[in-house]
């Protein structure tokens, strides 16, 4: 015992418990930790793993370097932004330039470098320290050789129930896990079912209840030190998906162009909302001002009839900015390119703003296509729960883009906007209506008792959204060129209406489905295609669907191609309706459903085509 107080030994210690500690830093923020106990013993694991591997802390100290370095980025990410870091962060570490870093870190950017030298020193002289002293060495050989086999044991026991899947649990503890989900579960199912087909190929059953251990992939994620690697793993195995999905249509073209307006310049602008829902807008008829902006606005028109196939993000945005059909929807990936492409290829500069994160399970395919853009700025650090920036990140960003030389511009703008927790998507001036979420420590969205406070944060978030928005077309006003933008969210969401006890999304009902889309056009565009603005305001109320959107988007910006649809454009004479499918009990045909119930539940009077995901 009194070998392990002198400085050596009590520096290589204190050290490992440090990091070790990182996952319980919110304590000191006055935030709980998600389950502690399997951290703790995660940890304990896995410091016992490479202790038994490597036998002396010498060895495995340069696995720790990452580890020492990233430490104050961790600490910043928990104080500011409630999380660690993930593989989506390690995305921008990777992805951003030098000069967007100091742009975005400002002053703190002098700060962390004054500190890396520190953090270097410190590993190096730990690192020293563990190759003098020898009291942490494993040399017993027969005990260390019994952990291995035994942590070896667990590991393919977890790898097997990872590769085979796992017994279900009973009914009951199904459907509590179902209703303690709080993130899209609709889509945690396609791992299980993916394991459930390989274990079938191979004739394997899946790993019994009795055999299955506490070890969760995502909490150890959040572990320290070594749950860093999992993130790093993370972010290579995306970035391979990217790249899977990027050769598999790597030499598609559109074969776009523009006739009419090609020496012009001109700015287009797509901004694709989140969770927002076409009746909770003063500018569908909604009793609350909740657009008291948009209402001013001219040349603004709101399409009264515009439905989107499937109410999760991941799956509804590229049906918004390819050509991928509706039925479709549910299946990862496309062989086409988008409408980034689309525009490039006409002589468009193109650039993808977002202020959702890059990486992850519900973001991937989208992040696929946007790596078509010239320009790429994934702005948010904080998710889609935690405390993360507003929306208004993205105006600066836009600003620059169309400040830039080239003549012709797309910009798309990916919004969190009505993502849930309400909330956190405005800031304290838009307070309008209370009681709301504000101040509230993890509101429970399943919680019936803040059924008041949530439906006030939302049209909190409906406002600040209709603020946004004007900025937007602010810009473009004063842009001094012929401008226009397009509007459109990429799914719905329920909000405890009436006797329904639903809420947030995902649960098949009008409220899911039935989204907000506006288009804003410029004077000098209205002057210039008087044909396209009268028949916008022919179709305003057509029955559309987000398929229109890609098709809508060229003929707006009179790009054309080789066998448009300009059946499907909203600009177009051509127009004409298509079958609407949405993803319920099957794909429902939209229009000859029923409504049910005050959640507005889709029921189709026919029969639904079955789906192939």
């Amino acid at each position: 015992m009194p070998a392990l107080l002198n400085i050596p030994n009590l520096l290589i210690l204190s050290s490992y418990l440090l990091l070790s500690a990182v996952p319980f830093f919110p304590l000191l923020l006055g935030k709980s930790v998600e389950k502690p106990l399997q951290v703790l013993g995660i940890e304990f694991f896995a410091w016992l793993t490479v202790w038994a591997v490597f036998r002396k802390p010498a060895r495995f100290h340069w696995l720790l370097l990452p580890a020492f370095l990233s430490f104050p980025v961790c600490i910043y990410l928990y104080v500011f932004y409630g999380q660690g870091i993930t593989a989506h962060h390690l995305g921008i570490i990777v992805e951003t330039s030098p000069s967007e870093t100091i742009e975005f870190l400002g002053k703190k950017i002098w700060l962390l470098l004054a500190i890396m030298p520190l953090l270097i020193c410190w590993w190096w002289l730990t690192w020293k320290m563990a190759r003098r002293t020898h009291i942490f060495d494993w040399n017993d050989k027969i005990s260390r050789w019994v952990a291995i086999a035994i942590l070896a044991v667990g590991l393919g026991v977890w790898g097997y129930g990872y590769a085979f899947g796992l017994e279900e649990p009973p009914a009951s503890t199904v459907a509590e896990n179902t209703v303690a989900a709080d993130e899209e579960p609709e889509e945690e199912a396609e791992p299980s079912a993916s394991a459930t087909e390989q274990a079938n190929q191979l004739g394997l059953p899946k790993l019994p209840l009795w055999a299955q251990l506490p070890l969760d992939r995502d909490v150890f994620s959040g572990t320290w030190p070594f749950g860093l690697s999992l993130s790093v793993y993370d972010l290579w195995n995306e970035r391979q998906y990217l790249a899977d999905l990027a050769s598999k249509n790597n030499d598609f073209k559109f074969d776009t162009f523009q006739t009419v307006t090609n020496d012009v310049p001109q700015v287009v602008v797509l901004v694709i909302g989140e969770s927002s829902r076409y009746d909770r807008w003063e500018l569908n008829g909604y009793s609350r001002k909740t657009n008291p902006l948009l209402s001013r606005e001219n040349n603004l028109i709101s399409l009264q009839d515009l439905i989107t196939p499937v109410s999760a993000t991941r799956q509804s945005v590229p049906v918004i900015i390819t050509r991928k059909p509706a039925r479709q929807s549910l299946k990862s990936g496309f062989s086409e390119k988008s409408v980034l492409t689309a525009f490039k290829e006409a002589g468009f500069k193109t650039y993808w703003l977002s202020n959702q994160i890059s990486f992850g399970q519900y973001d991937t395919p989208i992040s696929a296509f946007a790596k078509e853009a010239d320009v790429i700025q994934f702005l948010n650090l904080g998710g889609y729960t935690d405390e993360s920036n507003y929306d208004q990140v993205l105006l600066e960003p836009m600003q620059i883009a169309m400040k830039d030389p080239a003549p012709k511009k797309l910009i798309v703008l990916h919004t969190l906007g009505n993502h849930w927790n309400y909330s956190h998507r405005h800031p304290p001036e838009f307070e309008q209506w209370q009681p709301s979420l504000s101040g509230v420590s993890k509101p429970d969205y399943t919680d019936l008792n803040i059924k008041q406070q949530l439906n006030n944060s939302y049209d909190n978030s409906i406002l600040y959204a209709d603020w946004f928005l004007a900025q937007v077309i602010g810009k473009l006003k004063s842009a001094g060129v012929m401008t226009s933008m397009l509007y459109v969210a990429d799914h719905g969401q329920v909000l405890y209406d009436g006797s329904c006890t639903l809420a947030f999304h995902g649960h098949n009902t009008k409220y899911d489905f039935h989204i907000p889309a506006v288009v804003w056009y410029s004077d000098q565009y209205k002057a210039t295609h008087p044909g396209k603005i009268a028949q916008l305001h022919r179709h305003r109320k057509s029955k559309l669907s987000t398929e229109n959107i890609f098709h809508s988007l060229l003929d707006m910006a009179n790009v054309q191609y080789q066998g448009e649809r300009l059946d499907r454009s909203i600009f177009s004479a051509k127009l004409r309706r298509h079958r609407r499918y949405v993803d319920s009990h099957g794909w429902s045909n939209y229009d000859r459903s029923s409504f049910k119930g005050d959640c507005r539940e889709v029921i189709d009077r026919g029969k639904p085509l079955s789906q192939d995901k």
